[in-house]
């Protein structure tokens, strides 16, 4: 039987009761409409399931008895940083997602020549709660107990020019170096153009701020397929993908 993960951000105790978030049980309750006697598990991000088994359910409020606790080894040895061009619908949301269930430990947003999105300050910072949610549902529903960061959004000069030690990628399709030729790594930052990929001078600014292009192959990817493709690459040769 599945077992149903639920995200609780806050600490959590053994031999305690723990009530869960207006949206946590709300998806408990009235979404898979649980019920006391249940079994359930939490996990805040601290590396660690806990087991537990519904204690109540009332109308917006579901309580939980924890038992036990048992850590979560399926995190990557390989962290990787992507920034990802802001692309238009659900595009966006889809590779978030996917690089969630890929292993990504940080996410940046990123403001490109092409990106075809403008926002405020305001709309931006929901956005970023949008896509942190959705990290949460990934993280729910592939395992993980380390909830991956969605960073503020940014403009693409603005990340480039952060201070790291990180390995850093960027993809050509042109160029003849590829992921297998890397030297290993533990850390690194992988950067992804928008739906119209980066102009002329954002391709030159990534050369300038250190990032090496490596190809995945002859043929040019849409930005949601060219992420995930590069990390799947990524986890196969440096990360924990067999």
């Amino acid at each position: 039987m599945r077992t149903v993960r639920i995200y609780h951000p806050e600490p959590l105790e053994l031999q305690a009761m723990c009530e869960l978030t207006e949206d946590a049980a709300n998806h408990v309750g009235r979404v898979l409409r649980m019920q006391a006697g249940e079994s359930v598990t939490l996990f805040n991000g601290d590396g660690y399931d806990y087991s537990g088994v519904i204690h109540a359910v009332g109308k917006k409020t579901v309580s939980v008895a924890l038992h036990a606790r048992e850590f979560r080894d399926v995190e990557s040895p390989l962290k990787i940083h992507l920034g990802q061009g802001i692309s238009r619908g659900d595009r966006m949301d889809f590779a978030i997602q996917k690089a969630v269930e890929l292993g990504v430990t940080e996410i940046t947003p990123l403001f490109t020549e092409r990106c075809g999105v403008k926002l405020d300050a305001e709309r931006a910072e929901k956005k970023r709660e949008q896509w942190q949610k959705i990290v949460i549902a990934a993280c729910e529903q592939s395992g993980r107990a380390v909830v991956p960061v969605v960073h503020p959004l940014t403009n693409l000069s603005n990340w480039l020019a952060q201070q790291t030690d990180e390995l850093k990628l960027t993809l050509d399709p042109w160029t003849s170096a590829t992921i297998k030729g890397l030297a290993p790594t533990q850390a690194l930052r992988l950067v992804i153009g928008p739906e119209g990929g980066f102009s002329d001078a954002e391709v030159l600014a990534t050369t300038h701020a250190g990032f090496q292009a490596v190809r995945l192959g002859p043929r040019v990817l849409r930005t949601e397929t060219a992420a995930l493709t590069a990390i799947a690459a990524l986890q196969l040769q440096l990360g924990d993908l067999a």
